[in-house]
């Protein structure tokens, strides 16, 4: 069993059971506090992911390629130099951007949002930047050793304790207003990014090979190199991560004054907003947990294969990726399209925004190729491309936004139907970007096969759940619909073959029969 494939397959599991308790949170939230609260939370999300990009500086990334490389050929004090520098470098910037966040806080909610009740819940996030910091560089460390245990397990931990503290938080401070209530529910996530950052902290004590805090300022002063080598990725991928981060920051803004310009008053502008980045946009971006695993174990296994100049085996990387994102990527859009409706009704009590849902999924089919092609251009140095790919996507995601969002028979539609065009149109770059560094080969019949999968498992599960299981309550009309989809899917992948039998054999108990099936 290849070490990509299982740390993988950890990481798809753990991803599915964090989307699941992480739709609770959220479906927790919105009964709670309702569209306009999540509006709140939504409009103050993009501030924190913005401050922690900045605090990270792409370190993750390059901590996993580097300490992947200093594994491969077991050099443990370039390991120990990495961690060291990184915590320095992450530490520092926390110590800046904490206090940043609080003092900001009043002109970013009276000045940019529009909406000065977005203070309660910047001020609530701010502690979780530090937090954060040294939570990611372990996460890098742990990816680099390719022990995808310890980063998928404190991810389940922050959401459960998340989970635990979200409804109590909430409720507890809703009779003071739905700003304070917004407040609760970032209050919850620091606790929960504080459990997680415990439990890693445990995880590297219990398998660490190196001892960080023997002549740490030793390795620092002499950390020169590793500076320098840190940076050479970081800088890049921070570059990359930062224009997206600086889109989403800038999103809500645009938004709220297109609105504004449209005629939309300033309430009903925000519960919009949190309808469709509250609502839909979670809803659309749920899949992506598989293709998000994908992309965790590409930068280490792209960058380790790239480095003993295997290019067979860095061929054979990409193509697994992109068919599991096209095979995974197809069933999610058949299941949001055919069923956004009733997943919306099921979910948050309301089906306001499923016309969000309708449209934007056949788009996001593209979304769920962009994190492994990103992954691989990180793992081939091509960082910088990366980067430059998003910074074209966000300027035209903008301007879009602004084009858009102010014709009044468009409105908030058109915010999203800017963030479809951003997402074809940056996983097109980064896919030309790919097909031109390396020797890649389009397989066009493998596409062809999966459309059809699409097209008729989406006529099955119409046909379910409008005609043949009509007599049923939603939601198990809704849910024996969904299985009659999947299952259709499932056995048009394996007539087209579209899984492989080694991609089979890495899920338990699949792999138990193979095992017992060649034994015999």
């Amino acid at each position: 069993m290849s070490k990509f494939l299982q740390g993988t397959m950890i990481l798809i599991i753990a991803g599915l059971i964090t989307r699941v308790l992480g739709f609770v949170n959220r479906i927790v939230v919105a009964r709670v506090i309702g569209g306009e609260g999540v509006g709140l939370y939504m409009m103050a999300m993009p501030t924190l992911v913005l401050a922690i990009t900045i605090t990270q500086m792409g370190l993750p990334v390059a901590i996993s390629k580097l300490v992947a490389e200093a594994e491969a050929v077991g050099d443990r004090r370039k390991v120990k130099k990495i961690l060291v520098v990184s915590l320095t470098i992450t530490g520092m910037l926390s110590i800046i951007f904490f206090p940043a966040m609080i003092l900001l806080a009043p002109f970013l909610s009276q000045t940019l949002f529009t909406d000065p009740r977005t203070y309660y819940p910047l001020i609530a996030i701010a502690p979780v930047v530090p937090i954060i910091a040294i939570s990611s560089v372990l996460r890098g460390y742990f990816q680099g050793k390719q022990q995808m245990k310890p980063y998928a397990y404190s991810q389940l931990l922050e959401q459960i304790v998340r989970i635990s503290f979200i409804a109590i938080c909430t409720k507890a401070l809703l009779p003071y207003g739905i700003e304070y209530a917004a407040a609760g529910a970032m209050i919850s996530s620091v606790i929960g990014e504080f459990a997680s950052l415990l439990y890693l902290l445990y995880m590297f004590k219990l398998k660490k090979s190196v001892k960080v805090r023997a002549k740490f300022f030793q390795y620092v002063r002499s950390g020169k190199h590793t500076f320098t080598s840190l940076m050479r990725i970081a800088l890049p991928t921070t570059g990359s991560r930062l224009i997206g981060s600086l889109s989403w920051f800038l999103e809500p803004i645009v938004v709220a004054n297109s609105l504004s310009i449209a005629g939309v008053a300033t309430t009903l502008a925000t519960k919009q907003y949190g309808q469709l980045t509250g609502y839909a946009l979670p809803l659309l971006m749920l899949p992506s947990f598989i293709t998000y695993s994908l992309s965790t174990s590409l930068v280490p296994a792209i960058s380790e294969a790239a480095a003993q100049k295997q290019t067979l085996l860095v061929e054979h990387r990409i193509q697994q990726a992109m068919r599991l994102s096209l095979v995974t990527g197809g069933l999610s859009v058949v299941v949001l399209y055919v069923f956004a409706e009733p997943l919306m009704q099921l979910m948050y009590g309301t089906s306001e925004a499923t016309i969000f849902v309708k449209v934007m999924a056949p788009f996001f089919l593209f979304y769920y190729f962009q994190g492994p092609l990103q992954a691989i251009l990180q793992g081939l140095d091509l960082a910088k491309a990366a980067m430059t790919n998003s910074l074209i996507g966000a300027t035209v995601k903008i301007a879009c936004i602004f084009a858009l969002a102010t014709q009044p028979n468009l409105g908030i539609m058109g915010a999203a139907l800017a963030i479809a065009i951003n997402t074809v149109l940056v996983t097109l770059l980064h896919f030309a970007t790919i097909v031109k560094a390396v020797s890649y080969s389009v397989y066009a019949s493998e596409y062809v096969k999966a459309c059809l999968s699409i097209i008729a498992a989406g006529a099955a599960g119409y046909v379910s759940f409008h005609h043949t299981f009509v007599m049923f309550p939603l939601l198990m009309r809704t849910l024996a619909a969904i299985t009659v989809t999947t299952i259709v899917y499932l056995l048009l992948l394996i007539i087209f073959q579209l899984i492989k039998r080694e991609e089979l054999a890495q899920i338990p108990a699949i792999g138990a029969f193979f095992a017992k099936k060649k034994r015999k």
